[in-house]
Parts: structure tokens; C-alpha cells; sequence
């Protein structure tokens, strides 16, 4: 749940000069300042409501702060018992409860996975190669995320945990076991499944029982935990008014825990050795093992990812540069936001933890204010300045580069490369944070942005599979750099299709199919792209949204890329039910607008919730289009409504409303409980 920068990262890139704001905490001679002014920033020109930090130095804690209101009603500030998702960050908890079973005996990591989850079965054979490890440093080959009801408001649901295992028996492996390492989100819910099965108790008994209790702590929860709701920093969701109802990440070892950044960092102990009282030191260290390196990376350059066990990076940019070992965590939930970094060499950590806005930006605020802690206490001489980049000069370019023209894909899509005259242009990189752009070759086998901050190259791995390297130099105005050094692209090659499956297919080429299976409590409802697929088809090359056509009603996932580009990757399957086509990817189920009926055009009528329980969708057509809707909805039930273009708006789980407009051309959805009838009016 790294993502965002990935798929769950909702946040939209600001950019905004802060010289002022920095050239104030400059003058300042407190950390405090610093920090404080920086946060102010977030606030102000990156997306963030509230936010919360604290630094703790060998056990003590030197920084504890906040900026924003945890309840706008109230105008309550936050203050350091304001509890945040921490999404992603949670990996680390699942990963030290899965090395305190190691420490007792019970778990040995590099065992077969089935050992634990005697139930753990997959249509590839290879499954049984899958062992703890390969969780934890992210090598298993697993797809990726099961998102499907994973994310929910107001409800705690299981159905991701307790589904998982049964969609897992009918899927294959993008790669062998321990080939490479790519971000998996997948792997640290089976952790959890496996700490339940060893220790028998639930996931969040066991971090009740065997962490949060003996570190006192008072506001490290789970959804399935009894607590004050209040505790929690109000979300916001841009284009609605109201705060949201609470946001429960269902998927408990990959992002589902709350916490404050005062108890992050006293957890942070724990993972730094230093409370052997519940986890020893040999697995602190063995947890920041450079893992990464058992198998396929991108490069030992300095950058921001590079994976131990359960951590994002155990050898840290820019931290790196001093020759100092910093670890960090990052998360990502739709609402909530986090970054933990940790030095163990100097026992310092520092969390922050926001409402809006992104981890990334949360991660660099972190580096920002920890190097200033590092310069104070004389660790390091002084903080170095930020890179600067001149404009390429454009080198001839050796003929043979010409070579890696072609097609090229990652997860999604497909792609030509040109090479003509030494130039050639991608797509935005990083979820759009490097823009659309031309780069020049520039020598030593590299091409260079106009700016001079990312350079391209294409590299032939020991896979024998050729690969896009992106190496970026991210500037944040205010937040300083950031290392990206990552595989974005792979080379792919012709697939000839017959001419059945050519006809089929071309005809599904910009057709969209909408989620059925998706509980009405999602908040995916608010953002249609998790809902709504749109399938493009590159009928030439004999690929439909990255995947490698087979045969009339089947794609498969060709893509095997490291890092972070190759991660939550799907096959394509097709069927027909009750007359209409059916997509299935990752086990759930989408329905092809084409079979969506227009909703009636008279001023009452009801629908009702299939027995199956899924999802009704309807067309707003010419005569529903511009009238007034109100619906009498059961209790378990709700309904969201899309413009033309896919953008929501109205959800009624959201806004608590039950009475909008109905765009036209827009579509409309019902979702509850089987059996559960809605009545509609329109004026």
C-alpha cells in the first residue's frame, strides 16, 4: 500500500515555492522551528488536514508536535493522542510478530510457507517454493493485492482476510519464487494468516498481547479493536463538504493499523533491537538484511527502495551519503498517510503521520528534519546541498542503440519507443510526478530529461528480459529530493492473434465494465478507477491492457518487473451471464456497460439487491438525465452516481445525503444486502 505514488495514492502534486518558509526555520535555532514551519507548508500547498510528528532519541522523545484541526466542529487541534492509519507502515508489525514466532521456535523463514498455512494452495506449482522470507522482502511471485472489500467506512469486515486463501487456489505466479523483488501486498496478509495459525489467536489479539501491551500502548489498534472512534483525525475527500465516516483498512497485516507517531516511535525501539524483552536483536538486524539483493534489482545506486525484511529501504537516500544506515516504512491508506524512519547505529526515529497528503511527502519531511537532528548533535559536519541539474548537451549516439526500439509494457499498458536521431519520448513517470517528455542521449548508454534530473537507459538483465531504468532526481519545492531509481518498462514482443480472437477482441477495444462485487461501504465508490475498467486494446501488437492475449476470452499477465512498476498485476477473463459479458481480474467480477440498463425514466420505482449481492448499476439516460433523485435506502444499503466522464458525484455512505441530480450520460449504482430494496423517486 506503498502506493501512492501508486494505486491508493490520492493525492495531488502541489508545487509551490517555499524559499520564505525555509529561509524562517533557517533563522530558527530550535528543531522545533524547522519542523514546525515545514509542516505549515504540507498544510498549506500539498493536500494535508492535520498532521503529527514526534522524534524519539535513544528512548526519549525530543519532538512531539502537530499542525491542523483533528475536529473541525470543535476546532480541536491535534495533539499527540490524535490517532492516524498508518497503512503500509503496518507491514512492520506483521513482519516483527512473524520474527518474535521465529524467535520462539515456532517459525523458521526460509520453510515452505505450507509448513504454517496447510490450506495455502495455487494453481502454479511453484507455490510450495513460497516460504516466510519471501513474504517479508517481497520475492514471492505473487500477483500483488487483492483489493476487492478491502478498504471500507463504518465497517469491519473480513470477507478480504477470510476470501483470500480460496481466490489464491485458482491463480498463477508472475514469477518463480525469490526471483526478484516487487512491492506485494498480498504477501504480508498471508503473514498474518500465519501468525493466527501458529499462534492461535487473531491478528489483532496477537498485537494487543505481544506488543502493544507490554510498550504500554494506549492508541495502537486495529479495526476489529474495541476504542474511542473519536480518537481518530478527521478525513477529508476533495469535492464533498463533510468529513468522512471512519476508514477501516481490512486488510490488517498490509495497512489496517491506527496509531499516534509518539507510539510509532516507541515501536521503532522494538525494531531497532532495542527491546529484546520482545524482539531480539539478531532479528532487528536479520530485518535489515539486504534483501533486495538475492535476486534481480534495479542497481546498488543510491535511492529511496531498497528492501530487508518488511522495510522499504534499509540503506536509505540521502541518509546514505553521510554513511549512516537509515530504514524507512511508508504508507498509504485513501485517507491516511505515514512514514517511519529509523537509525539504529544512533537510536533515533522519527514518524509522521498525516491526513491527506501523501507518505512520500511525509518521508521527506522526516529526512529533512532528521538531518538537521543529525548536524545539532554533531553526527554529521553539515547538511549537504540539494543536487542541481543543467540542461543536456545531446552526444551522438552509438547505432546499436537504435536496437531497443519496440514495444515495450508494464502493468496496464503497452507502449512504442522510437529512438530516431538520439531522442525519444515517454509517458509521465511516478504517477505523473515526472511529466510527459522527450529525453536525448547525453552518453555513457544514458538519455537525459530537458531538465537533466532523470536519466533514461535500458539495461538486459540475467532474465534476459530488457528493461526501461528510470533514475530520478524528484525536487519537491520546500520537501527537497528524492532517489527513484526503478525498472518502469519491459521490453515485450509481437504476439500474433487469429483472426477470431482478433475480431473478439477488437471488438472490446475502449468498452468498460463495472465492479459488481464491490460492497457498497467501499471507498473505492470515490474513486471510479478502482471500479470502473477501461480495457484498451493493442490489437496490432496482440496485447489488451498490458497483458498478453491468448485466445478470444483470455489475457495473461507477461509483465516481470522489480521494484515497485511490476507490482498488482492481473490476467484478463471473459464470460457471459444472463446475456451480458462478465470480466474477471483478481477474483472479482465487472460487468460490460453495454449490458447496463437505463434507469427508469418515471417519477417512482424500486430495484432490489440480487441474491447473489451484488452491485446494480444503471444508465442515466435522456429521460432520468437533470431530475432530482431521492432514495429510500435500507439501512444497509447506499448508492453513488458518476458524470460522463466517470467522475463521482454523489455517494451517500460518504455525505449521508440521499437526495442529488442526475447527470446526464452518467451511470448510477445500488449496492447492500441481498435482498434489500431501494425506492426511488425523480422529480
Amino acid at each position: 500500500m506503498k502506493k501512492l505514488i501508486s494505486m491508493l495514492c490520492t493525492a495531488v502534486l502541489v508545487i509551490t515555492p517555499m524559499t520564505n518558509v525555509m529561509a524562517e526555520a533557517n533563522a530558527g535555532s530550535t528543531i522545533e522551528v524547522r519542523a514546525n514551519s515545514i509542516a505549515t507548508e504540507l498544510m498549506k500547498n500539498y493536500g494535508v488536514t492535520s498532521l503529527q510528528y514526534a522524534i524519539m532519541d535513544e528512548g526519549k522523545l525530543i519532538l512531539s508536535d502537530g499542525v491542523g484541526l483533528h475536529d473541525k466542529a470543535s476546532q480541536l487541534p491535534v495533539d499527540k493522542d490524535s490517532m492516524f492509519g498508518i497503512g503500509s507502515v503496518s507491514k512492520m508489525y506483521v513482519t516483527a510478530a512473524t520474527m518474535m514466532l521465529v524467535d520462539s521456535g515456532k517459525v523458521d523463514l526460509d520453510q515452505p510457507l505450507t509448513s504454517y498455512i496447510k490450506d495455502f494452495k495455487m494453481a502454479d506449482e511453484r507455490y510450495t517454493q513460497i516460504t516466510p522470507r519471501m513474504l517479508m522482502n517481497h520475492s514471492s511471485g505473487l500477483y500483488g493485492t487483492h483489493y476487492g472489500n478491502s478498504m471500507l467506512f463504518d465497517d469491519n469486515d473480513t470477507r478480504n482476510h477470510d476470501e483470500l486463501l480460496l481466490k489464491l487456489k485458482t491463480e498463477q505466479l508472475k514469477s518463480t519464487p525469490g526471483a526478484y523483488s516487487v512491492y506485494c501486498n498480498d504477501g504480508f496478509q498471508l503473514l498474518e494468516i500465519l501468525v493466527e495459525r501458529v499462534s492461535g489467536l487473531s491478528y489483532s489479539e496477537y498485537i494487543a498481547k505481544f506488543i502493544s501491551n507490554p510498550l504500554q500502548l494506549e492508541t495502537t489498534k486495529t479495526p476489529l479493536d474495541s476504542f474511542n472512534r473519536d480518537q481518530l483525525s478527521e478525513t477529508y475527500w476533495p469535492g464533498i463538504e463533510t468529513k468522512m465516516p471512519v476508514e477501516n483498512a481490512n486488510i490488517l497485516g498490509t495497512g489496517g493499523i491506527y496509531s499516534t507517531a509518539e507510539e510509532l516511535t516507541e515501536f521503532a525501539e522494538v525494531l531497532m533491537g532495542k527491546r529484546t524483552d520482545i524482539l531480539s536483536k539478531s532479528a532487528a538486524k536479520a530485518m535489515q538484511n539486504h534483501e533486495y539483493r538475492q535476486g534481480i534489482w534495479v542497481s546498488e545506486d543510491r535511492n529511496s527502495f531498497n528492501y530487508g525484511l518488511g522495510w522499504d529501504a534499509v540503506e536509505l537516500a540521502p541518509f546514505s551519503d553521510y554513511g549512516i544506515t537509515a530504514l524507512t516504512k511508508g504508507g498509504d491508506t485513501m485517507m491516511y498517510h505515514a512514514s517511519l524512519i529509523a537509525i539504529p547505529e544512533h537510536d533515533i526515529s522519527m514518524a509522521v503521520l498525516s491526513s491527506g497528503g501523501s507518505s512520500i511527502y511525509n518521508q521527506m519531511f522526516a529526512s529533512n528534519v532528521l538531518l538537521e537532528v543529525l548536524e545539532d548533535q554533531g553526527i554529521i559536519d553539515e547538511i549537504k546541498p540539494d543536487q542541481t541539474f543543467t540542461s543536456p548537451v545531446k552526444v551522438t549516439m552509438p547505432t546499436e542503440l537504435t536496437a531497443y526500439s519496440g514495444l515495450y509494457g508494464t502493468v496496464g499498458e503497452t507502449l512504442n519507443i522510437d529512438i530516431q536521431n538520439g531522442e525519444f519520448k515517454l509517458p509521465a513517470l511516478q504517477g505523473g510526478i515526472i511529466p510527459e517528455q522527450s529525453y536525448v542521449y547525453t552518453g555513457d548508454g544514458q538519455f537525459t530529461s530537458p531538465d537533466g534530473s532523470v536519466k533514461i537507459g535500458f539495461v538486459k538483465e540475467k532474465n534476459d528480459k530488457v528493461y526501461v531504468k528510470v533514475m530520478a532526481n524528484i525536487t519537491l519545492p520546500g520537501l527537497g529530493q528524492m532517489l527513484m531509481n526503478t525498472y518502469d518498462y519491459q521490453k515485450l514482443e509481437h504476439n500474433a492473434l487469429d483472426t477470431a480472437t482478433t475480431e473478439k477482441w477488437a471488438a472490446r477495444n475502449g468498452s468498460k465494465y463495472y465492479a459488481l462485487d464491490e460492497k457498497i461501504t467501499s471507498i473505492f465508490y470515490l474513486l471510479p478507477s478502482m471500479l470502473i475498467k477501461n480495457l484498451t486494446v493493442d490489437i496490432n501488437n496482440g496485447y489488451a491492457n498490458g497483458t498478453l492475449v491468448v485466445d478470444p476470452d483470455n489475457a495473461k499477465n507477461i509483465a516481470q518487473i522489480p521494484v515497485m512498476n511490476g507490482r498488482d498485476v492481473f490476467d484478463l477473463q471473459f464470460y457471459t451471464k444472463n446475456g451480458a459479458e462478465v470480466l474477471i481480474q483478481n477474483g472479482q467480477e465487472y460487468v460490460a456497460e453495454d449490458s447496463i440498463a437505463p434507469i427508469f425514466g418515471g417519477k417512482t420505482g424500486i430495484t432490489t439487491i440480487p441474491s447473489s449481492g451484488q452491485a446494480r448499476w444503471y444508465a442515466i439516460d435522456s429521460r432520468s438525465a437533470n431530475k432530482s433523485l431521492t432514495v429510500d435506502s435500507p439501512e444497509s444499503g447506499g448508492f453513488a452516481v458518476y458524470n460522463d466522464k466517470g467522475e463521482v458525484v454523489h455517494f451517500s455512505i460518504a455525505s449521508k445525503q440521499q437526495s442529488t441530480l442526475l447527470p446526464k450520460d452518467g451511470f448510477i449504482v445500488f449496492g447492500g444486502k441481498a435482498g434489500d430494496t431501494f425506492k426511488i423517486h425523480l422529480k
